[in-house]
């Protein structure tokens, strides 16, 4: 057994960033709960629930099998299992490409968009937690998160994120935040997690 193990309450005490690694563990696990308690209230499964919300806030483009298996960090098959079944229950409609048949991407329908309105708010407890801390603290919070975000991504364990960190129109001169299609600097606060602009710098 290792003595150095993040999840090694002795090696926690020794150190910060394992208390740190440990408590993001513990949050990942309140999406997981969160998403099967909204599952159990309305019949989908969290992967079919995920793929709905994902759908309803973002760009037709990338809503495609192949897209939305990099996005959760699935394989084509799931996310083809779960259209199948949102398919079924007429929840979705899909767009056929007028070059290929084979390929397609997904929209909601009438009864899709009811869905979303119905579990868009999963997170809503941990967002009202949130609320209750200080400004300050809530822009540092965002910084640290954006920052990792952007590291785990440059360093191939996230495979899709959309910051401005990774989007070849961010620039930053010194503690400066700068976008050039916007035009405008950026505060902390600002910066985008999931921006529609979005598009990726080359990798250096």
């Amino acid at each position: 057994m290792k003595d150095n193990s993040v999840f090694n309450p002795n090696q926690q005490q020794n150190d910060l960033s394992s208390k740190i690694v440990t408590g993001l563990e513990r949050i990942s696990e309140v999406f997981k709960i969160l998403l099967w308690e909204k599952s159990k209230v309305v019949g989908l499964s969290p992967i079919q629930i995920q793929i709905l919300i994902f759908i309803a806030f973002h760009k037709e483009s990338l809503c495609s099998v192949s897209h939305l298996a990099k996005e959760f960090n699935v394989t084509k098959p799931t996310v083809s299992d779960a259209i199948k079944i949102l398919d079924k229950k007429a929840l979705i409609v899909k767009v056929f490409s007028s070059s290929d048949q084979r390929r397609y991407t997904i929209q909601l329908s009438a009864l899709g968009e009811a869905m979303v309105s119905e579990i868009h708010d999963f997170a809503h407890p941990l967002k009202s937690q949130i609320d209750n801390f200080s400004p300050p603290d809530l822009e540092a919070i965002f910084q640290t998160i954006s920052t990792l975000i952007y590291k785990l991504n440059r360093s191939g364990i996230l495979t899709v994120q959309r910051t401005c960190f990774a989007c070849k129109f961010y620039e930053k001169n010194g503690a400066v935040h700068y976008c050039n299609l916007l035009e405008k600097e950026l505060v902390t606060n600002s910066i985008r997690l999931d921006c529609p602009e979005f598009v990726a710098k080359p990798v250096s």
